[in-house]
């Protein structure tokens, strides 16, 4: 039934009944995920709802010195992204504008990995884990913290073919690695990942003593 042209009093107005938990979930979504232009985000919210996809929010807030990849919005570009080998160069733009990202950050992961029309979503992953660690090895484990099916806090735990994938990319993107080296790694890490049913855990490779010991060990030298 068509509105009337012209409303006289409140009770010709028709709300939805779903409207009030609908307003309700996007205003926690914006709460959570902090975007830094609400109005282009919520234009992508929206769209995403609409067409049945994942939305560009972030599971729980996060603390943040200013715009840039998080976190949060890269577990987030995974969920998006993930369900396919490759994406292209034009759905990765779209869906990194939609979480408010720095457009120069994005320009510059893409000239790192070399990547043309389409883009390997694995290798990209581990190029934005990459600009949230400080070293190879702290990526890493943001890599294992966003991929993990274990509750926040715990192990962290992901199959070891998936960590020796990103670990091997990120690898041969440092000049510092040789061959030999990366192999040396993966090999001393096998005897610990037969024991964990081929999975791997962060404790594996990363402690904060052990990165401290290794930034003295590189002053010393």
């Amino acid at each position: 039934m068509p509105l009337p042209d012209t409303i006289y009093c409140a009770q010709q107005v028709h709300i939805p009944p779903e409207l009030p938990g609908i307003l309700k979930a996007f205003t926690k979504a914006a709460i959570r995920t902090q975007p830094q232009d609400v109005l282009v985000w919520a234009e992508a919210y929206f769209t995403a709802l609409a067409n049945g996809e994942v939305p560009p929010v972030t599971e729980r807030a996060e603390s943040s010195l200013g715009p840039g990849l998080t976190p949060g919005l890269l577990k987030t570009l995974h969920k998006q992204l993930s369900t396919r080998k490759t994406c292209s160069k034009e759905e990765l733009q779209m869906k990194w504008k939609s979480l408010c990202l720095p457009m120069q950050q994005l320009q510059e992961l893409l000239f790192l990995g070399g990547f043309d029309s389409e883009v390997d979503w694995m290798e990209f992953f581990a190029l934005g884990c990459s600009a949230l660690g400080r070293s190879l090895l702290s990526s890493l484990k943001f890599a294992c913290e966003i991929l993990t099916d274990d509750e926040e806090g715990g192990a962290a735990r992901i199959p070891f073919d998936t960590f020796v994938r990103l670990y091997t990319y990120l690898a041969h993107i440092d000049d510092d690695l040789t061959q030999a080296n990366i192999d040396e790694f993966l090999t001393n890490l096998q005897p610990e990942i037969n024991l964990q049913n081929g999975m791997i855990k962060v404790s594996n490779f990363y402690t904060e003593s052990g990165m401290e010991e290794r930034r003295k060990e590189r002053k010393q030298e």
